[in-house]
């Protein structure tokens, strides 16, 4: 299914904001002992972005000096940095809990999985408006001064409206430029991208230095990845969702920054954009190493792993019979704050796989 949002990408359930979905990632653990990814040095992906620097390093965080950003061709501008900031989804809440803005966050809205450990205290002091969009009514209750959300369904009439309109009302905002509706403005996902927004965050909270620590600790472990190379001679599919029509990780998108990051080779990465629907004969012909499967609430990892271990065909894939699965929520496969911490995933599930083996 082609998506929205991050280039091509967005969950079935912010296609579709007002349908029924359970977005809370599920409680039951994937069966430990099936899957490769089951030791995923846990402590050092507590670290991939580090904690929050104290207030004091926040920079300019009680300046009263205007501030501008160019976010998908509209300039941004607050005359101070924003005091009542709401969420309005998964991405843009983890930005803002990285750079520890909790105390300025008046409500956040729609989980894709699950706030990783290391920000869940951070996220708890935080008002949840909605488990998915909230209604504009109860979102103009919280009273915010700024509104940041990954996606462009995000600025619809149905949710807060357009940022136009929102501009008439006092209420600036910040679109990820990977969602921006306009996709000539979207650019071409990098590094340098996914800490421009990051930047462009702080840069408005006034806790640029905050953002620059994020980059520098993300910079050096990405560097220890690649030297590393864990996947090296490993051909890996990246499985997100559809049983009938697998949407996998293209050339151009989050899997394939995280893939060539630790020396895999992308089954797919000869494809164009960021994410496409393929056959499952192409994926039976090119019969990966090694398959990294998105665990979300709309569309678990196990829901996969299961299908994938019951096709008649499917079962006899050299992945599936060496039970080489890893397993990655989806918010560590989106351009974001966490896509380090999936590229510190892969490579250690993909650490335990050598060809042929």
């Amino acid at each position: 299914m082609f998506h929205e949002g991050f280039g091509e990408h967005v969950p079935s359930g912010l296609l579709y904001p007002f349908r029924s979905i359970c977005s809370v990632r599920p409680t039951g653990p994937i069966r430990v002992g099936r899957v490769v990814a089951a030791v995923l040095f846990t402590g050092a992906l507590g670290a991939c972005t580090g904690a929050p620097a104290p207030a004091t390093s926040g920079g300019a965080a009680g300046s009263a000096a205007p501030v501008s950003v160019d976010n998908c061709g509209t300039t941004v501008t607050v005359g101070a940095p924003p005091a009542r900031l709401v969420t309005l989804n998964e991405g843009a809440t983890e930005v803002a809990l990285s750079l520890g803005l909790q105390s300025r966050m008046a409500g956040t809205a729609y989980l894709d999985d699950s706030v990783p450990e290391k920000w869940k205290a951070a996220y708890d002091s935080v008002p949840v408006l909605s488990k998915d969009y909230p209604t504009k009514e109860k979102l103009l209750a919280a009273r915010p001064d700024f509104l940041y959300a990954s996606y462009s369904s995000a600025f619809t009439d149905k949710v807060a409206g357009s940022r136009d309109e929102l501009r008439g009302q006092g209420i600036p905002s910040y679109l990820s430029p990977f969602g921006c509706s306009d996709k000539s403005q979207v650019p071409p996902t990098t590094w340098q991208a996914v800490w421009g927004e990051l930047n462009d965050v702080a840069k408005v909270f006034g806790v640029t230095e905050r953002a620059a620590a994020i980059q520098q600790q993300q910079e050096q472990q990405l560097a220890q990845f690649t030297a590393t190379a864990a996947g090296k001679g490993l051909k890996v599919l990246w499985y997100d969702s559809d049983t009938k029509s697998p949407f996998v990780g293209a050339g151009h998108g989050g899997p394939q920054l995280v893939l060539d990051a630790v020396g895999a080779r992308n089954v797919f990465g000869d494809l164009p954009g960021g994410w496409q629907n393929v056959s499952w004969e192409k994926v039976v012909a090119a019969d990966p190493d090694a398959i990294v499967v998105a665990d979300a609430g709309w569309d678990t990892a196990q829901s996969k792993i299961d299908y994938l271990e019951n096709d008649p065909v499917l079962s006899k894939l050299t992945a599936v019979q060496r039970k080489a699965f890893v397993v990655v929520p989806f918010s560590e496969s989106t351009p974001g704050v966490r896509l380090a911490d999936g590229a510190a995933r892969v490579s250690a599930g993909l650490g335990q796989l050598h060809p042929g083996s």
